[in-house]
């Protein structure tokens, strides 16, 4: 089956990117339809969870919508940042191109790739080498801020009935009580419902990247496209890692924590010696070349303290502007009045539930010298979705039903 193609590298053209991009991005406002009172005694129940309220191609805890794209081509390296929803615009070719280019960041000017052809392991994985990041391909490579959801779904956690809120453990510290002795001793939490925070991992918001992942795919292959998810560049290396930036590079120049090294990393971490302490380090936000913040965790250095990081998150959403004091957003998702009436009737977070998650998050950050410790500020799912021009004759000569009618056509729908 060895073949050599006769054709040189084809990159995908602006449209067929501006396709995928809008993809990516907001495809309009989602509806909040969830009850407000406890059917089993009429207690009002915390009814306004989101993040925001745009909707994207994917669902997400909360509408947490964490997950950030980098786009990569034969130009450059892309940050493709979320626009906000234009129900007002046509859906045509002009349009898409041009949100398109708004969205689009450069972070570099070329494309993402370790240097010098160092492609072994642990750059890429075995075969992968030989056939990802190619001349002509265009990848979607995905990044989540667990952060934000991760103080928000504590705080909904916390939200629960009396009897049902958890107390909060640190598996890492011979589950003691995360912050949170005074909760205990009031009330507030079940001192005898124990939930490790190791087992809150990313609180599931890392789902939204495969999701995303796969309906860009299945909307590529619709397209005439070749679309391939497949493990990427080493995440760590891809965003900039000290552990292997000495190595490497700075590649996309995330900045990173690292944690002090202190004695208990010992028996919390396993890191035995301070020279190790790089081994914590995790990513928390990334800035543009011109300064402008692109991502920012909920975390120092973002915010002073952890107190002012859950405080950021509030405000977000119930301070000015925020998704839920924006009363033209709820008069575009409901019927007459109701929006009006939703964001009056519906509970918010009680003051109690802020105090607790600051105390967490405090503890948290105050014990292990970084915020999440249990799970990174920002995730890198480790694969990406590779989009391409199929190679027609190789499929048409080795394989059996290898292409479909659409792969193609492509030509035709696309190139005129």
């Amino acid at each position: 089956m060895t073949y050599r193609s006769p054709h040189a590298p084809r990159p995908l053209t602006e449209l067929e990117e501006a396709v995928l991009i809008a993809l990516t991005g907001c495809t309009g406002l989602t509806m909040p339809d969830r009850p407000f009172d406890d059917p089993r005694d009429g207690k009002p129940i915390m009814a306004k969870p989101n993040m925001t309220m745009a909707g994207r191609t994917a669902g997400s805890p909360d509408n947490a919508q964490g997950t950030h794209f980098f786009l990569i081509n034969d130009a450059g390296t892309y940050f493709l940042r979320r626009l906000p929803p234009a129900p007002d615009l046509p859906l045509d070719a002009e349009h898409l191109i041009e949100r398109a280019r708004q969205a689009k960041v450069r972070v570099l000017d070329h494309r993402l790739d370790v240097a010098g052809g160092l492609r072994d392991f642990p750059a890429y994985l075995d075969s992968n080498r030989f056939l990802s990041n190619l001349p002509g391909t265009t990848l979607l490579f995905p990044v989540v801020d667990l952060s934000h959801q991760y103080i928000n779904a504590l705080m909904y956690l916390l939200t629960q009935p009396d009897g049902a809120r958890p107390t909060l453990v640190d598996d890492r510290n011979f589950y003691r009580p995360a912050g949170v002795k005074k909760w205990i001793g009031n009330g507030f939490l079940n001192g005898g419902l124990k939930l490790p925070l190791g087992a809150l991992g990313p609180l599931r918001t890392q789902i939204e990247a495969d999701l995303l992942l796969q309906n860009l795919m299945l909307s590529a292959e619709a397209m005439g496209l070749g679309a391939w998810i497949h493990a990427s560049l080493n995440p760590q290396i891809a965003l900039g890692d000290p552990k292997f930036s000495r190595a490497y590079g700075k590649m996309l120049g995330f900045s990173f924590v690292t944690p002090r090294w202190r004695l208990p990393d010992v028996w919390r971490w396993h890191v035995p010696l301070p020279k190790y302490a790089a081994v914590r380090s995790h990513p928390v936000g990334l800035t543009a070349p011109d300064g402008e913040p692109l991502i920012e965790a909920a975390c120092p250095p973002a915010h002073r303290t952890m107190t002012d990081a859950v405080d950021a998150v509030v405000r977000a959403k119930f301070g000015p502007g925020g998704v839920y004091t924006d009363k033209d957003v709820f008069t575009r998702i409901y019927k007459e009045d109701h929006g009006r009436r939703y964001l009056a009737e519906a509970s918010e977070y009680e003051e109690r539930v802020v105090d607790c998650a600051r105390d967490i998050c405090a503890y948290i950050l105050r014990t292990h010298g970084r915020f999440p410790a249990h799970t990174d500020a920002i995730h890198v799912p480790g694969v990406w979705l590779q989009v391409h021009h199929v190679e027609e004759e190789y499929y048409e000569r080795f394989f059996t039903n290898g292409l479909t009618d659409v792969h193609r056509r492509h030509g035709a729908l696309w190139d005129t």
